[in-house]
């Protein structure tokens, strides 16, 4: 199994980016799967913490070794894990969400990809997405990512770097 990870802050175009990268391998003739780290985050504060130790406990290793992998889905609404996702093993998985490219994917992705776009547009996105309600929520949220990618160095890092719209950036 191969891994393309697609990383950036929230709202600059990830899962759109990942879809595209999903539907150009299936049509190359390779199974390819999407997995979004939204259903794997502990809510609003779980970019850190526990996520990457399940995802690598419950996901990759699984899919490393030719097994179904099994993860439980986190429900923003009743803010809390629930049910039980079966992932079977594809030829690509395309890792898609904030925190996705950290350093410890290194060893295991063969590449790395980073979306971005500007702050506005991406607060924007989310609260058209998430409702109103959700602002501080966002903000809050767009200042733990900047930390973890300052810390990540994941831009810097990065095999290909788009923007929001999908075109190269340097």
């Amino acid at each position: 199994m191969r891994l393309v990870c697609v990383d950036g802050p929230a709202g600059s175009g990830k899962t759109t980016t990942a879809e595209a990268v999903r539907a150009a391998s299936v049509s190359a003739g390779v199974r390819a799967t999407v997995l979004h780290l939204d259903d794997l985050y502990e809510g609003w504060s779980g970019l850190e913490g526990s996520l990457w130790p399940r995802l690598r406990a419950q996901v990759l290793e699984p899919l490393r070794r030719g097994r179904t992998a099994r993860y439980q889905r986190y429900d923003w609404p009743s803010e809390r894990f629930d049910d039980w996702v079966d992932v079977p093993v594809p030829e690509l998985l395309v890792l898609e969400g904030c925190g996705s490219a950290r350093r410890a994917a290194g060893g295991l992705a063969s590449a790395l990809v980073w979306v971005e776009a500007p702050p506005d547009l991406r607060l924007t996105r989310g609260l058209e997405r998430d409702g109103t309600a959700a602002r501080d929520h966002w903000l809050r949220w767009m200042h733990d990512e900047a930390e973890h990618f300052t810390r990540e160095r994941t831009r810097e890092r990065a095999d290909i770097r788009l923007d929001a719209f999908g075109r190269l950036t340097p």
